[in-house]
């Protein structure tokens, strides 16, 4: 088992309001896609409210919905995203979605067990927004390892020799 795993930050601004007819169709397909996610293989955690999803959470704004979760691995990440169902709701994104123009998708790795706060997520948004993909906040496209368990501690620092012999 790793001793990380990936999470993952997505948010998006509404081109109406939630409760809206033009939104209809994306609020009637939540708990499927929700469940989906729930029962995909790598699937770790989800935020999500007592209504089982996260649209009533306007941290980022009251225009804004966010999706944060804990998958094993990028690939399984990847694989609910872009190989599954889910895929159904991507391509529909412009119906309900306005084009943001910064970056509004972030990964990281988190220690395993370690369940993220909505300020850690926006943290690392923040972070990848202002220096781009590196290993604390990245994306499918740039992706980084996870870190590695053990400090590597180089063999050949002053020779390999001890300078008192």
């Amino acid at each position: 088992m790793s001793k990380y795993q990936i999470a993952q930050l997505n948010i998006a601004t509404l081109s109406a309001p939630i409760d809206s007819p033009q939104l209809s169709d994306f609020v009637a397909n939540l708990d499927r896609i929700n469940a989906l996610a729930d029962d995909s293989p790598g699937f770790v955690w989800r935020l999500q409210t007592e209504d089982g999803d996260a649209t009533s959470i306007d941290y980022f704004g009251s225009d804004k919905i966010v999706n944060l979760s804990v998958w094993s691995s990028i690939e399984t990440l990847h694989n609910y995203v872009y190989r599954s169902a889910h895929i159904e709701i991507m391509r529909r994104k412009k119906e309900w979605f306005q084009k943001m123009a910064e970056a509004y998708m972030v990964l990281w790795w988190v220690p395993a067990g370690h369940i993220p706060s909505i300020e850690e997520a926006a943290q690392k948004l923040n972070i990848l927004r202002e220096h781009g993909p590196t290993a604390e906040a990245f994306t499918f496209k740039k992706a980084f390892p996870a870190p590695s368990a053990e400090a590597r501690v180089p063999t050949d620092t002053l020779g390999g020799e001890c300078p008192a012999t």
